[in-house]
C-alpha cells in the first residue's frame, strides 16, 4: 500500500501555479545576478496560471537553457488557499540527459558548449529529482510533457 493508495485525491481548483527559467544563455528575467548583470523589470520566461475545475494549468515555453553549476530545469510553484491559510509548495521538474542533449545540438543551445552539470551532479537532484522528471514527448513540431503533481494539505 502506498502512501498515494491511503489518501484521498481531490482536483485542486484555483490554485495559482507559477513556472520559471532560464534562457538558452543561462539567464533569468526578473533577477540582478554578477554572472550575466541585471534583468530586474524582465518577465520573459516566467508566467503563471490558475487551475482549472480539474485542477489542471498548461504551459507553453521554450525547452530551459542551462547555467554553471545546475542541471537543466523548470521551477514551478504552487499557491492556494486551505482552511482560510495560504500554502505554498515550491519544486523544480527536470529532463533526461540524453534529450537534453539531443535538444541541445540545436541553435541557439549548441552555440555554449558544454554544459558542466548533469542530473547526477547536481545537489537538488540528488535529493529526489528522479521523482520530477518529465516525460517529454513529441508533439507537432516541438514537444510537450505532462507531469501530476500531489500534495498533502494540511
Amino acid at each position: 500500500l502506498s502512501l498515494h493508495d491511503a489518501l484521498p485525491i481531490s482536483p485542486l481548483p484555483g490554485a495559482v501555479v507559477d513556472i520559471w527559467h532560464c534562457d538558452a544563455d543561462g539567464v533569468y528575467s526578473g533577477v540582478d545576478d554578477n554572472n550575466f548583470g541585471s534583468t530586474v523589470g524582465q518577465q520573459f520566461l516566467r508566467g503563471y496560471q490558475v487551475t482549472d475545475a480539474t485542477g489542471a494549468a498548461a504551459f507553453m515555453t521554450i525547452y530551459p537553457g542551462w547555467y554553471r553549476g545546475r542541471t537543466v530545469h523548470i521551477h514551478f510553484k504552487i499557491r492556494t488557499e486551505d482552511n482560510g491559510g495560504t500554502f505554498e509548495f515550491t519544486s523544480q521538474l527536470y529532463f533526461d540527459d540524453a534529450f537534453t542533449d539531443t535538444v541541445y545540438t540545436r541553435e541557439p543551445y549548441n552555440q555554449r558548449g558544454d554544459r558542466g552539470t548533469r542530473n547526477d551532479n547536481d545537489g537538488l537532484f540528488r535529493n529526489g529529482g528522479e521523482l520530477l522528471m518529465l516525460n517529454v514527448i513529441e508533439d507537432g513540431e516541438g514537444y510537450a510533457a505532462v507531469f501530476d503533481i500531489g500534495l498533502q494539505m494540511g
